[in-house]
């Protein structure tokens, strides 16, 4: 997959998207975007201490799994500046 063809969204963007404010719950790692709507783990937009709707590439370290979680989700665009 190549990121420069995906759909690019800005923070801003991004928080939007963090299951309060739409029905859609995104999160960030490593400059991808993720949707994790499906997941019962990430519902209302909270996962433990993580909230959706934001970046979390520096909040790997301190989970109990390793970055392959994130191969369970579609990617829906690229995190932009």
């Amino acid at each position: 997959m190549n990121p420069n063809l995906l759909k690019g969204f800005t923070k801003s963007q991004l928080a939007l998207r963090n299951g309060q404010d739409r029905e859609e719950i995104w999160c960030a790692f490593e400059g991808l975007i993720y949707d994790v709507s499906q997941s019962r783990l990430w519902r209302h937009g909270k996962h433990y201490e993580h909230w959706a709707g934001q970046d979390l590439t520096d909040e790997l370290a301190d989970a109990p799994h390793t970055r392959q979680v994130f191969s369970r989700f579609p990617v829906v665009g690229r995190l932009t500046n």
